[in-house]
């Protein structure tokens, strides 16, 4: 019977000290910001100008967050009412935040791009990337 408790017991150290979490949820770090829109209308004229017509609140956007060096995005969520987004019960680690936003530069055959902040969090950190505008 000891022997069967020490075996479970050192099992069970065994399995917490492998443990090697990287970046995700289930930790006490956080990562908020605002989405802001600016709104561009072109002008006719041979430079081809833009001049901003209306800046808001970038209300119901999705933000995406992903984890670490993963190729898809591990959480989504959409911005507020004043355009305030937050995720919380993230581990310590890096991240990429991500919005899609009108392409003003004309690079991309959609017309849209995206825009990205990298953040490194610590263990408890919370980071605040501010305000982040993208173009409508």
């Amino acid at each position: 019977m000891k022997k069967i408790l020490y075996l479970s017991l050192l099992f069970i150290a065994l399995t917490i000290v492998s443990c090697n979490k990287g970046p995700g949820e289930g930790g006490k770090a956080s990562i908020k910001g605002k989405v802001w829109i600016e709104n561009y209308n072109t002008l006719n004229d041979p430079e081809d100008q833009y001049v901003l017509k209306s800046e808001y609140a970038g209300v119901e956007k999705d933000v995406y967050l992903i984890f670490g060096d993963d190729i898809g995005y591990g959480a989504k969520t959409k911005s507020g009412p004043d355009g305030s987004f937050e995720f919380n019960y993230l581990r310590a680690g890096s991240y990429t935040v991500y919005l899609e936003s009108k392409d003003t530069t004309r690079t991309s055959v959609s017309g849209i791009t995206s825009i990205k902040t990298t953040v490194d969090l610590s263990k408890k950190g919370a980071k605040d990337l501010g305000v982040i505008v993208i173009y409508n």
